[in-house]
């Protein structure tokens, strides 16, 4: 974002996402959606492998969204929104990408089992937006935001 706003000389959002499984030591973070190359269901086939013989109570996870604000003078503010979850025995419900099937809730569903409306409620990305939307004004008049 820092980059961007001194190229640009203006103000810039910019975010990154990613899952960390705590049975991995936070493994793969914001490499989630390429450390297998393929597809989605790839990848969810490959972290599962990863998990083999780890019960449920070890599989916790969280998706992590990071928002930043930058200016062009070098101010800058980060936002973490985070949903937390587990890491599922076998993927469910055909909704959502990525993780999705395989993000169980602590009510027992996974992501992909959730309507789009109750996802984008619950949305790590929704989170940390929301905290960089409520900074925003202030920021750009030159606070802390």
């Amino acid at each position: 974002a820092l980059t961007y706003a001194r190229a640009t000389g203006l103000p810039v959002l910019a975010d990154d996402s990613g899952l960390e499984v705590d049975a991995l030591g936070g493994r793969h973070g914001v490499h989630s959606a390429r450390w297998v190359p393929g597809t989605d269901a790839d990848r969810n086939r490959a972290l599962l492998r990863e998990l083999e013989g780890v019960p449920p109570e070890r599989r916790t996870a969280r998706y992590v969204c990071v928002v930043a604000l930058a200016d062009p003078a070098g101010r800058h503010r980060l936002f973490r929104g985070t949903l937390e979850g587990r890491i599922a025995l076998a993927p469910r419900g055909t909704g959502g990408f990525g993780y999705d099937p395989i993000m169980e809730l602590p009510d027992g569903r996974t992501v992909a089992e959730l309507d789009l409306a109750e996802k984008n409620r619950i949305s790590h990305r929704q989170a940390a937006l929301r905290q960089a939307l409520a900074a925003l004004p202030s920021f750009l008049a030159g606070g802390d935001g």
